[in-house]
C-alpha cells in the first residue's frame, strides 16, 4: 500500500485559494492575513492534519524561543486576580535573561486548550507550556505527553506516571492551617465560597473542610467561576438565612473583598459578628478595613520557578522529577476574630 502523501503549505494554499505567503503568515500567528482567512486556513490544516516538515524546522531554527500560557478564564476575571498578575510577571522575569518570550491565550474550555497546545506544536509556534488549574483524570496531561510537547504543571500534588513533570505545593496542608486556624478560634459553622468544582485545589480543599465533620464543625461548600459578582451572591444568600455561617472563607482576595463589601452593605460586622478569610493574598487584601486574613505565597517566585523549570524541561529529553515550591504560610489580619 503505498504511503499517503504529506500535506504541504502549497497543498493547503491551493485549497483555501491563497498564496502559500499567506498560509505560512496563518500558520505562524503572525499579521499580514484577515481573521477569517487566518481561520479557514488554519481549518484546512487541521483537517488534513498538517505538520511542518523536519526541512521546515531547519530553516527557521529547531526552537522558537517562545513558551505558552493558555488560561481558562475570562478576560474580566483574569484582570482581577492579583495571582496572575504576579505569576505572569515571575515567568517574564525568568524568561527575559534567555531572551524567550511567553505567549498567552484565553482559552474557554479544555477542548479549547487541547486544539491550542495541538496548533502551537503543529505549528513549532511554542517549545514549551505552563499548565495550570489541573483536574482529577486532567485529559491535557497525557495529551501533552503524546504530543511530545514539553510541559511543566503548577498543581497541587505530585505528577503521575506517564504525565509531565510539577512544580508542585501541598494544598491540603494550606487548607489546614487555614481551616483549624478558624476552628482554633472557635467557630464551628465554616462556609467556603471557591472556585470550580472540577479543580484539584478546590476538591483538595473542600475535603480538608468536609473532613472537619468528625471535629463536631459544620462546613458548607459554595462553587463559584472566582469572580467577584459571584462571590457577592454566594455571600448574600449566605447572610440571609436566619442560621449563617460564623466564617466565610473565599479562595481568592478578589472574591473575600466581594464578600466583605456585602458584609457591610448588610450591616454585618467584620470580625464581630462574622470572620472573612481568602485562600489567596495581595496588596489590596491588606489595605482594605478590615484587613483580610489570608494566605500568603510567593506568586512571583512560583512563576519565576516554574519558568526555570520549563526552560530546563525543554533542554531535557526526558521527563524531569518534580519540584516543591515554596510553602504558603497564613498572615492573620483585622477580618478574624473569635466568634461572639
Amino acid at each position: 500500500m503505498p504511503k499517503a502523501k504529506r500535506v504541504t503549505i502549497t497543498d493547503i494554499a491551493r485549497l483555501a485559494g491563497v498564496s502559500p505567503g499567506a498560509v505560512s503568515f496563518a500558520l505562524n500567528g503572525r499579521p499580514g492575513v484577515s481573521d477569517q482567512t487566518r481561520q479557514r486556513i488554519l481549518d484546512i490544516a487541521a483537517e488534513h492534519q498538517w505538520l511542518p516538515s523536519s526541512a521546515a524546522r531547519a530553516l527557521v531554527g529547531s526552537r522558537a524561543g517562545v513558551i505558552g500560557f493558555a488560561v481558562n478564564r475570562s478576560a474580566g476575571t483574569l484582570g482581577t486576580e492579583a495571582f496572575f498578575t504576579d505569576l505572569i510577571a515571575g515567568v517574564q522575569s525568568a524568561l527575559a535573561e534567555y531572551r524567550i518570550a511567553m505567549q498567552m491565550v484565553l482559552v474557554s474550555s479544555i477542548e479549547e486548550e487541547l486544539a491550542i497546545y495541538r496548533h502551537w506544536r503543529s505549528a513549532n509556534q511554542v517549545d514549551g507550556v505552563i499548565v495550570i488549574d489541573p483536574r482529577d483524570d486532567d485529559p491535557r496531561l497525557a495529551a501533552l505527553q503524546e504530543m511530545a510537547l514539553p510541559a511543566v504543571v503548577i498543581g497541587s500534588h505530585e505528577s503521575e506516571a506517564g504525565h509531565p513533570a510539577a512544580i508542585w505545593l501541598d494544598d491540603r496542608h494550606v487548607a489546614h492551617s487555614l481551616f483549624d486556624y478558624m476552628v482554633a478560634l472557635g467557630h464551628r459553622s465554616i462556609a467556603f465560597v471557591a472556585g470550580p468544582a472540577e479543580f484539584q485545589h478546590t476538591r483538595m480543599r473542600t475535603e480538608v473542610l468536609e473532613g472537619l465533620g468528625a471535629r463536631g464543625i459544620a462546613g458548607e461548600v459554595i462553587a463559584t467561576d472566582f469572580s467577584p459578582n459571584a462571590a457577592a451572591t454566594a455571600m448574600r444568600r449566605l447572610l440571609s438565612r436566619p442560621q449563617r455561617p460564623s466564617a466565610v472563607v473565599f479562595d481568592n482576595d478578589v472574591m473575600a473583598i466581594a464578600g466583605l463589601r456585602v458584609a457591610q452593605e448588610m450591616r454585618v460586622a467584620v470580625p464581630d459578628e462574622l470572620s472573612i478569610a481568602s485562600f489567596d493574598d495581595s496588596v489590596v487584601a491588606g489595605l482594605v478595613r478590615p484587613s483580610i486574613t489570608c494566605i500568603t505565597r510567593d506568586t512571583f517566585g512560583l512563576g519565576a520557578a516554574a519558568a526555570e523549570f520549563l526552560r530546563e524541561q525543554i533542554e531535557s529529553a526526558e521527563v524531569l522529577p518534580d519540584r516543591v515550591g515554596a510553602l504558603p504560610q497564613l498572615t492573620v489580619r483585622e477580618s478574624t476574630a473569635a466568634p461572639h
